[in-house]
């Protein structure tokens, strides 16, 4: 790995920065202003990067605090409230108060024009150019999201009405250019997402220009693309830093000897797990963002608001809760000197003993620990209240991942990371009878790392129509494969999948092939169709070319083997908690951590 690459991961709490050469910086993350963070990072590793590869969270935040661009929509005649109406699924199931988010196009901004496809892509009705120039459009729109009625199965409507728009001055994003799928409410809704997220996304990435040679950005599904590319799919940035963590995690576990895993990062504001078999993250092809479906490729990833900033208090009941709230970075837990005064999850690690008081914090320096007794005892909690309560949650997120998938979490390893992951990360595997324990070396900024070694990579879906002639199947893979090797260069490594279900369902799930298809319904659901037909509704194709390669420089050092806990390890960029019943040991070839529980006599 060339000592002047550089990896540079921004979360909620801190940014991390990796150089190839093993060195790192860890800063306060900016939620006005993220890229003066990268910069504060950078200037601490030096200058004259030639190649700065980034995951970054203000996709996510644009959406999180409704700060994207103002956007109208243009659809087929009819349909101009798919994005309202949605589906029958309501966002809570017994509480009648709660709502859908707010469209993030007004009922004034979306517009409909003439024009039809038919669900097997033939040309129903022409489109209507001449209505389309006469739309009144307001000046102040920063992107049209275009996205007509079966245009995965012909985008030849979608392309004219582009074509117009964009003559018009418009910046457009087209249905067949961001989510070629069927499902119109998804694909709306992915499309308006993508032109809302443009104008922040492309404000925030120009910023970036100057800090290397070469800027490339991680999406979603775990590989980088151009800064262009990035600005032109802004959607597809939304878990771009946790992608970079599960990558470099199940990296680690396979070192390690452990193919099948969960990765578990614990960050400042949220926390993110991921399954992985075989030594491979599990794919998702569809997300959820704040209430919004984002039907684009992306790991699996689940998420939820709990991390070492997250807010311990008393409900209206009496009951102690933990989170979503959070410190975030301003000001931050209450121990880190910086004017917090609420009670964290930091704050009770550190008075539990979890964390070394007397240690020194990059950007941080030695916590105060009078501060976080005093947020605690303001609070009304305890320290080990709040963290088992916070524990609670990390297991049940674990038991999302594994149990609800049909995959048992005692034939897991748990590979933990982030600045708070190998803090609890004794206590979630102890509940679910996992048998050991994977902290990697970097564990505190992993995240950072995963984008530092990531490849190139280009994800490419098609519709295949129900019913249409499986025989040209193998043919249009080959294709799309094709297609998607020519996006990253040549010597790329090209993966193609199919998205099946039985004729009538109204899911399907990604497989290698469709003879893939019976044996992982069984797994998932529990039950197969002896005589079911299985039909193919999407192609697709993944390319990656060979990633940066190579060890980091500088990694390894002072881990030893045979710590037996009750022990606190602390290391650059995380603390380790060894808890009661469990021993650490250095696994030779990769460095890790490898906790596992004493055998008791």
């Amino acid at each position: 790995m060339a000592a002047r690459a550089v990896g540079v991961d921004t979360g909620g709490t801190f940014t991390d920065v990796v150089g190839g050469d093993g060195r790192i910086a860890k800063v306060l993350s900016s939620r006005e202003d993220p890229a003066a963070s990268v910069r504060e990072g950078l200037d601490l590793l030096g200058s004259g990067f030639e190649s700065l590869a980034h995951g970054t969270t203000v996709a996510t935040n644009a959406v999180l605090e409704r700060r994207g661009g103002r956007v109208a929509l243009v659809t087929t005649a009819g349909f101009a409230d798919v994005i309202e109406i949605g589906r029958q699924d309501r966002p809570s199931l017994y509480d009648p108060f709660a709502d859908r988010p707010e469209p993030l196009v007004p009922r004034a901004l979306r517009f409909e024009v003439g024009g039809r496809m038919g669900p097997r892509g033939e040309e129903l009705e022409p489109l209507d150019v001449e209505g389309l120039r006469a739309l009144s459009i307001p000046d102040d729109v920063a992107c049209i999201a275009v996205c007509f009625l079966h245009a995965d199965l012909d985008p030849s409507h979608e392309r004219e009405a582009a074509r117009v728009l964009r003559g018009r001055g418009f910046d457009v994003t087209c249905s067949t250019e961001v989510s070629p799928e069927f499902r119109e409410f998804e694909r709306t809704a992915t499309t308006v997402l993508n032109a809302y997220l443009r104008p922040p996304c492309r404000r925030y990435l120009e910023k970036l220009v100057s800090l290397a040679d070469e800027v490339t950005v991680l999406t979603s599904a775990g590989g980088l693309v151009s800064l262009s590319d990035a600005a032109e799919r802004p959607a597809a940035l939304l878990v771009s830093g946790p992608a970079g963590g599960v990558a470099a995690a199940a990296n680690a576990a396979v070192a390690a000897g452990f193919p099948d895993a969960v990765t578990f990062d614990m960050g400042g504001t949220s926390t993110d797990v991921c399954l992985v078999l075989g030594g491979r993250p599990a794919p998702a092809a569809q997300r959820s963002v704040s209430g919004f479906p984002v039907r684009l490729p992306s790991l699996d990833v689940h998420t939820i608001g709990a991390g070492g900033g997250s807010i311990a208090s008393l409900d209206p009941g009496g009951a102690l809760v933990v989170g979503p709230r959070s410190a975030g970075a301003a000001p931050g837990p209450a121990c880190y000197g910086f004017g917090g005064v609420e009670a964290t999850v930091t704050d009770a690690d550190l008075v539990a003993g979890r964390i070394d008081g007397g240690a020194e914090f990059p950007g941080l320096g030695v916590l105060d620990v009078s501060a976080a007794v005093a947020a605690l005892a303001r609070a009304g909690v305890a320290a080990e209240g709040v963290l088992a309560v916070v524990d609670e949650s990390m297991v049940q997120a674990v038991r999302s991942v594994s149990v609800a998938r049909g995959v048992d979490p005692r034939q897991l390893a748990l590979v933990a990371f982030g600045g708070a992951g190998p803090l609890h990360a004794c206590a979630v595997a102890s509940a679910l009878g996992m048998p050991v324990v994977i902290v990697p070396p970097r564990a505190g900024v992993l995240s950072a790392v995963g984008v530092l070694g990531a490849s190139r990579q280009a994800d490419l879906v098609r519709s295949w129509p129900p019913g249409a002639d499986v025989e040209g199947l193998d043919d249009a893979l080959v294709d799309l494969a094709a297609a998607a090797s020519r996006m990253v260069g040549g010597g790329a490594v090209v993966d193609v999948a199919v998205d099946c279900r039985y004729e009538g369902q109204s899911h399907e799930l990604t497989v290698p092939s469709v003879s893939d298809f019976v044996p992982e319904h069984a797994r998932r659901n529990g039950y197969v169709r002896e005589s079911g037909v299985v039909e193919v509704v999407a192609l697709r194709a993944t390319a990656r070319t060979s990633p940066g390669g190579g060890r980091l420089g500088g990694v390894g050092g002072t881990r030893r083997s045979g710590v037996v806990g009750p022990v606190v390890l602390s290391e650059p960029d995380c603390t380790v908690w060894v808890a009661e019943g469990w021993r650490a040991d250095v696994h030779e070839g990769s460095g890790s951590w490898i906790l596992t529980r004493v055998a008791r006599p």
